[in-house]
C-alpha cells in the first residue's frame, strides 16, 4: 500500500497535538509512564505472526532474525519501563539549606524533566528495535515526552502495524491525544518540516552519515536550536596485536568472517576495518579470512537501494590506488544480494587516502598492513570517531602498548577486548554512540536506559516549600527513588 506524504499543514496539526499532549503527559507519574510502555510491549507481542511475515516481505530479513529483534524490542520497552519507574535516570539531588549561615545557604533541589515532543526517524536495518516502537521511542516515553515517528519508506507496512499497536496501548492506558503520531514521508521535505517545527524539542535518528548530518544541521539552524541525537554508523576498527595474532590467527579469521557477514553486513557495528602489523601471522590471518569469506554464501540485503549503495561504495573503495582484492564469495551473486568481500592495503596507503575511512555498508572489510607498531599508532590516531573499537590482544600486548590503547580510547564509545563488535547488549552499561561522526553527541547512547537522559533536561528548585515540590524531590521520598542528599546517595526520607 502506498501512503501519501504528510503535508506541512498536516505536520503542523500533528505537532500542535503533541505539544498539547506534552503538557498533560509530563505530569504523569513514573508508574503511569512505565505502565504505558509495558502495554505497548504486550500489544507488540499480540501482533503475532502477521507482523513478522509483513516485515519479512518488506526487508528480506529472515524469520528467526525478526523474531529475535521483536523480542529485543519488547525487552527494551519493559526494561526501560522498569528503569523509568526506579527513577535513577532522574539524577535527583538535594542540598538542604542552612538559614543561619552567613550568607544563608538556600535549599536547592535538582532533577531531570522532559524536553517536549520528540521526532524519531525509523531505521532501515532494524524495523523493530530502532524504528517505530524502538529504543528512541521507548526512551522518550520514559522521559515524559510525546513521540512523532516518521516511518522508514523501506518498511512502511511494518511500521504502520507497530504504530497501531502503540495507539491501542495508548487508548487502553488513557493517554492524551497526540501522545504518539505516525507520519509518512518519502520526500526529505517531510523530515525537514518535522525537525524545524517550533514544537519539536529533540530528534532521534539511526542511519547514514548524510541523513543524520542533515537533520543535525537543520536542528542547529533553527531560531531555537534543539538536540539531534543521530547515530550515523561506523567502520568499527579492529586492532590485531602481535602476540595474540601469532597464537590465534586462524581462530580470529574464522571469528571475524562471521562478524563481517552477519546479517549481510547490515549492522552499524560491522567490523569494516582490520589493522595489523605485516608479517607471517598477519599474512596467515588474511589468507584464512579470505578462505572463510570465499565459503560464505551471498544473501539478500534489505532492499534494492541498499544493494545499489553497497556495490557503488565497495567498487569505489576497490578502485583506490594500492587497494587489492583478497577474496569474494565463490557463490554466484543473485539480484539484491550482497557479495561478501575482503580487501587489503598498506598502512601508508590508508594514511594517505581518506576514502578508505568511509563506511561501506554491507559484508565488506579491508585489512590494513602496518609496517610496525608506530605506524599502527599513527593509523589509530588518524581515525575518525567510531561506535566501537576492538583489540584482539593478550594482556602483554596491552600493557606494552599504552600509547595505542590511549589513542583508541580517544575515538570510540565502546572498547572491546577479544570479541566482535556485532551484537549490542541492551543494558545500562552499554554505550552505543561515539565521537563524531559516529554520533552527534558522544555523551549519550541509543541503547540502554541511560538513553532516557537524552530527552530530558535538568531544573533546579531553590527555596521551594516541601508541599510545592515535585514528588521526586519532596522530603518524604514516597517514590522510594535513589537521590543524592547533601552529597550522599540514599533512599531515606529527609
Amino acid at each position: 500500500m502506498n501512503y501519501k506524504d504528510f503535508s506541512v499543514e498536516e505536520i503542523d496539526i500533528v505537532m500542535q497535538q503533541a505539544w498539547h499532549a506534552f503538557h498533560i503527559y509530563r505530569k504523569f507519574s513514573l508508574t503511569q509512564r512505565a505502565a504505558f510502555m509495558k502495554a505497548i510491549a504486550i500489544e507488540l507481542e499480540n501482533c503475532g505472526d502477521t507482523l513478522i511475515h509483513t516485515a519479512m516481505q518488506e526487508t528480506n530479513l529472515p524469520e528467526a532474525r525478526l523474531r529475535g529483534e521483536r523480542a529485543r524490542t519488547i525487552f527494551q520497552l519493559n526494561s526501560y519501563a522498569e528503569a523509568c519507574e526506579k527513577g535513577i535516570w532522574l539524577a535527583a539531588s538535594i542540598d538542604t539549606g542552612i538559614p543561619d549561615k552567613t550568607p544563608p545557604k538556600p535549599d536547592i533541589r535538582k532533577m531531570l524533566v522532559p524536553l517536549g515532543p520528540v521526532v524519531v526517524f525509523g531505521a532501515s536495518n532494524f524495523p523493530f528495535a530502532y524504528s517505530t516502537a524502538g529504543g528512541d521511542t521507548a526512551c522518550a516515553f520514559a522521559a515524559g515526552c510525546p513521540v512523532i515517528v516518521k516511518a522508514h519508506p523501506a518498511h512502511v507496512e511494518t511500521s504502520e502495524m507497530v504504530a497501531k499497536a502503540i495507539l491501542v496501548a495508548a487508548e487502553k492506558c488513557q493517554m492524551p491525544k497526540g501522545i504518539f503520531t505516525h507520519v509518512h514521508g518519502a520526500n526529505f521535505e517531510v523530515g525537514k518540516a518535522l525537525v524545524i517545527h517550533p514544537y519539536t524539542k529533540a530528534v532521534g535518528f539511526t542511519g547514514s552519515y548524510s541523513g543524520g548530518k542533515q537533520l543535525f544541521d537543520w536542528g542547529n539552524q533553527r531560531k531555537e536550536p534543539i538536540p539531534v541525537f543521530a547515530e550515523m554508523g561506523s567502520i568499527n576498527p579492529v586492532f590485531l596485536l602481535p602476540e595474540k595474532l601469532k597464537s590465534s590467527a586462524n581462530d580470529i579469521a574464522v571469528l571475524y568472517a562471521g562478524s563481517i557477514t552477519l546479517g549481510v553486513g547490515q549492522f552499524c557495528t560491522n567490523p569494516g576495518l582490520i589493522i595489523g602489523i605485516d608479517g607471517d601471522a598477519l599474512q596467515t590471518f588474511i589468507h584464512d579470512l579470505g578462505k572463510a569469506i570465499q565459503k560464505t554464501e551471498p544473501a539478500l540485503m534489505l532492499h534494492s537501494g541498499i544493494v545499489s549503495a553497497y556495490k557503488k561504495n565497495k567498487g569505489h573503495a576497490l578502485l583506490q590506488e594500492d587497494v587489492h582484492l583478497v577474496a569474494e564469495s565463490e557463490t554466484m551473486v543473485e539480484e539484491n544480494q550482497g557479495l561478501p568481500t575482503i580487501a587489503t592495503a598498506s598502512g601508508q596507503t590508508f594514511l594517505n587516502n581518506p576514502v578508505l575511512q568511509q563506511e561501506v555498508f554491507g559484508p565488506y572489510s579491508i585489512v590494513i598492513r602496518c609496517k610496525d607498531m608506530p605506524e599502527m599508532i599513527e593509523v589509530a590516531k588518524s581515525l575518525e570517531g567510531q561506535l566501537s573499537s576492538t583489540f584482539m590482544a593478550t594482556e602483554n600486548d596491552i600493557t606494552e602498548n599504552d600509547e595505542l590503547v590511549e589513542a583508541v580510547k580517544n575515538i570510540c564509545g565502546r572498547f572491546i577486548l577479544n570479541n566482535v563488535p556485532t551484537g549490542v547488549e541492551v543494558c545500562l552499561s552499554m554505550q552505543h554512540g561515539g565521537p563524531f561522526p559516529a554520533s552527534t553527541d558522544s555523551r549519550f547512547g541509543s541503547v540502554g536506559a541511560d538513553g532516557i537522559k537524552r530527552f530530558a533536561r535538568p531544573i533546579a528548585f531553590q527555596n521551594w516549600s516541601n508541599n510545592l515540590l515535585p514528588d521526586e524531590l519532596k522530603n518524604e521520598n514516597t517514590l522510594g527513588i535513589w537521590r543524592t542528599v547533601n552529597n550522599e546517595l540514599t533512599k531515606e526520607a529527609l
